[in-house]
């Protein structure tokens, strides 16, 4: 494959936009090989264990098997998803990082509260006190220069320009799914016999806390399913906003 130079990418715009047109035309499986041979290392997948997680695992897992991946543990995860953790830990034998909150959610509780119930200011201070926080110390720790995640564009309007490759904080952010749709999932799922989340048949969309994700339901919009509305974002990816749609 003659790709563009990823120095180039990393010092000017233009050359940057030019490698996501070149990969944009590419499918995931070449995304990926091409990035853990051509982008500096070490490289890393992030997952929630949510109600698509399993794909990306399968993906990363089939070319790198001991691939770093992290997961941060908020300490309010449905009690299904630990189980699913479980299970995709055992069948693709991950070379899994758990990261949480410096404090444990019950001293949190004591210091600031309930921050979830305290509109979108809170939520924020949620998102960064229990999930950006341990991520980036997860990022430092073992040192990732190429970081992999899920963002898909259709998951909503504020991840529909979401780039293939993208350089945030000094290192690689790889989306090789960007571009897949929510049938591209499931057949890819369904080809691999990848494990569903325990969840995904009680309506559930996206599965986040326990406190802050619904199922969806007749006249809900999918947005609704997930912080109150109010937010798309945690502020992992892309940073917390508030939803003009919601």
């Amino acid at each position: 494959m003659n790709a563009p130079d990823p120095i180039a990418a990393a010092e000017s715009p233009q050359a940057l936009a030019a490698l996501n047109r070149w990969l944009d035309r590419l499918s995931a499986h070449q995304r990926i090989a091409w990035a853990l041979e051509c982008l500096s290392g070490p490289h890393a997948l992030s997952t929630s264990f949510g109600v698509q997680s399993a794909v990306s695992l399968h993906l990363l897992t089939q070319v790198k098997p001991d691939i770093p991946v992290i997961l941060v543990d908020t300490g309010y995860l449905f009690a299904d998803t630990y189980r699913y953790a479980d299970t995709l830990h055992e069948r693709f034998g991950l070379n899994l990082h758990v990261l949480r909150p410096l404090l444990g959610s019950s001293w949190m509780e004591a210091r600031v509260g309930k921050l979830w119930e305290d509109g979108i200011e809170g939520l924020q201070r949620y998102n960064q006190l229990h999930k950006v926080e341990p991520m980036q110390r997860a990022l430092r720790e073992l040192d990732v220069r190429c970081w992999f995640a899920g963002l898909r564009r259709m998951q909503s309007p504020s991840r529909a320009s979401t780039d293939i490759l993208e350089l945030r904080d000094g290192r690689w952010k790889l989306h090789p799914i960007a571009d897949w749709d929510d049938l591209d999932i499931a057949a890819y799922a369904m080809q691999h016999d990848l494990p569903e989340h325990p969840l995904s048949r009680q309506g559930y969309v996206s599965v986040g806390d326990v406190h802050t994700t619904r199922p969806l339901r007749p006249g809900m919009d999918k947005a609704q399913a997930r912080f109150f509305g109010l937010t798309r974002e945690c502020g992992l990816h892309i940073g917390n906003e508030t939803s003009a749609a919601a």
